[in-house]
């Protein structure tokens, strides 16, 4: 009896390319992911949370600093609490960087891309 296939999630943005080439090496390694475009259905506070936990970070860790809303919004500011960044990562998912990938062999940020290759 063949035991059940892992499932994989990579938490997606098609317009990112980081998340692009990732999903092509998960692919290239024989497994069809779960694709969730968070862009599209936005993560649950619970889901980011417990997403946050497993990699071991915090929300600013995750928080995209890239582009004019991180600016706007002003999160640079050292005095912006977890629960007020977390709230403006579930408020602006672009906020968050990418991709997030789960595996049976752990959770974690794949940027660069090669840091996905551990979770395969």
């Amino acid at each position: 009896m063949t035991p059940p296939a892992q499932t994989v999630t990579i938490f997606h943005n098609p317009a990112c390319g980081t998340s692009r080439n990732v999903l092509a090496l998960i692919r290239e390694a024989g497994v069809e992911p779960v694709v969730v475009e968070y862009l599209k259905q936005s993560y649950t506070r619970e889901q980011l949370s417990s997403l946050l936990q497993a990699m071991g970070l915090r929300p600013r860790d995750v928080l995209r600093t890239k582009g004019d809303l991180y600016t706007e919004l002003g999160l640079a500011d050292p005095a912006l609490s977890d629960a007020q960044l977390l709230d403006a990562l579930l408020a602006h998912p672009v906020l968050v960087e990418r991709p997030i990938v789960v595996s049976p062999k752990g959770t974690r940020l794949c940027r660069p891309k090669e840091r996905v290759l551990d979770l395969l």
